[in-house]
């Protein structure tokens, strides 16, 4: 049977059991990034949120009224929806910065320790763990510039890990050692592995029966799902002076036959999926694009880090429909919900716009960003980078990261259910909006 890609998905998530809510990274295999629940058109209040030991970078998923994520204090929490209260937790051997993906009452997520866990989504117990050679963070000599220009640094910015995909009995991730796994979902053995030129901390995607996933060597690759031989693969920018300009953080999205993927490279890719060849490409003007896009009813929805807006784009042509300016940089994707535009931003707000016009109908700030600590923020909201980055030393340019996450930065992406909006922050907490 060879379905559409975006009919393939659905099945696929029906199969899943994903009645409502999402059950893994951007709501379905092929990532579209677009859920069935619609969130309020009007901020009302918090409802709750839940306190964890360190950020959450982790996307949250659903399993049977329990969110269910990760957080950089090690562990995995599973929280119930309708009063914040934990009913289970899981430790690892790291931080937690994937995204979890439930399938037949299993959760699948990866841990900084480099292994895949597999846990019982009802009482969080452990079922199998598989070890991959290890996890690290992409690095390169001068990175971004910061000196001395001769000594290899880990990139404060890769702060990801890959979220797994399930299809059809199959748990897909990638590694900070380089490889593309593809491991029994039941037994947690291998079936294949795909070698990389770099870490590969993007999120697969999936459709009629490829995988595919970008690399920090720059390239999208398109991989048959089942014997994990290389279909093709693409080349995006390589930046050799300083590798600024180079890698998929992003995880692609594939929606009627076309692979949608944003490169630190500047660009947004609309690629064949059956050839890999280029259909069109958006300049985003030296600014990575680390969300992943968001593509539904035509139109590509995606976020840039440094230049801070939120693009809307005709999926046919690349053309653009509608641009806001956001007040900081984008990492966390864009979720599409009942016609809203779910944002987080770096800044410690989550905005809510409008799917058709871009239009701001409301905005969340965590309390971190209101205390703005060490004053990271200036009087409008945006990041004071002339404070953070004073000078380009390494030092200097990892404790200005950590400033600039200090005040409840948005990584994770939303989920929406049953009316209210789920997000982690790197305050450490998981806020429940409505």
């Amino acid at each position: 049977m060879n379905l559409p890609s975006r009919l393939a998905a659905c099945w696929l998530v029906a199969c899943l059991g994903a009645a409502s809510g999402q059950t893994m990274f951007r709501a379905d295999p092929a990532r579209t990034g677009a859920q069935d629940s619609s969130p309020p058109r009007s901020f009302h209040r918090v409802k709750w949120s839940f306190p964890t030991g360190d950020r959450i970078v982790s996307s949250p998923a659903w399993h049977e009224g329990t969110v269910i994520f990760g957080s950089d204090d090690g562990n995995v929490y599973a929280v119930d929806a309708a009063t914040g209260r934990q009913r289970w937790q899981a430790t690892t051997g790291g931080p937690v910065s994937s995204s979890p993906a439930l399938a037949g009452g299993r959760v699948y997520i990866v841990s900084y320790d480099g292994r895949l866990h597999a846990l019982d989504a009802t009482t969080g117990e452990t079922l199998w763990k598989f070890a991959t050679a290890g996890e690290r963070r992409f690095e390169a000599r001068g990175l971004h510039g910061m000196q001395p220009r001769n000594q290899t640094f880990a990139d404060p910015y890769d702060v990801y890990l890959s979220s797994p995909l399930v299809v059809e009995g199959t748990v897909y991730f990638g590694s900070g050692d380089g490889h593309l796994y593809a491991v029994d979902a039941d037994q947690g053995t291998l079936r294949w592995k795909l070698r990389t030129g770099d870490v590969v901390h993007a999120s697969p995607a999936y459709a009629d029966g490829i995988v595919y996933v970008g690399s920090w060597d720059g390239r999208l690759y398109a991989v048959d799902a089942r014997s994990g031989v290389e279909r093709w693969h693409f080349q995006g920018g390589v930046d050799t002076l300083m590798a600024n300009q180079q890698g998929f953080q992003a995880s692609p999205a594939v929606v009627g036959g076309i692979v949608y993927a944003g490169g630190r490279d500047a660009h947004l890719y609309a690629l064949d999926a059956r050839t890999g060849q280029e259909r069109w490409r958006f300049p985003t003007g030296a600014s990575w694009v680390i969300t992943s896009p968001a593509v539904a009813g035509g139109r590509v929805y995606f976020g840039t880090s440094d230049t801070s807006l939120i693009h809307a784009l005709d999926a046919t042509t690349g053309a653009p429909v509608w641009q806001q300016q956001g007040a900081a940089y984008l990492f966390a994707s864009p979720t599409l919900a009942g016609g809203v535009v779910l944002q987080g931003l770096l800044n410690g707000v989550l905005e809510a716009r409008d799917q058709a016009t871009g239009e701001l109908l409301w905005a969340f700030r965590t309390e971190s960003s209101r205390a703005n600590a060490g004053w990271v923020l200036t009087a409008n909201g945006q990041l004071n980078s002339a404070l953070l980055y004073p000078s380009g030393w390494h030092d200097a340019v990892a404790a200005g990261a950590r400033r600039q996450f200090s005040v409840g930065a948005f990584f994770s992406t939303p989920l929406v259910a049953g009316g209210v909006v789920y997000v982690g922050s790197a305050d450490g907490r998981l806020y429940a909006l409505e």
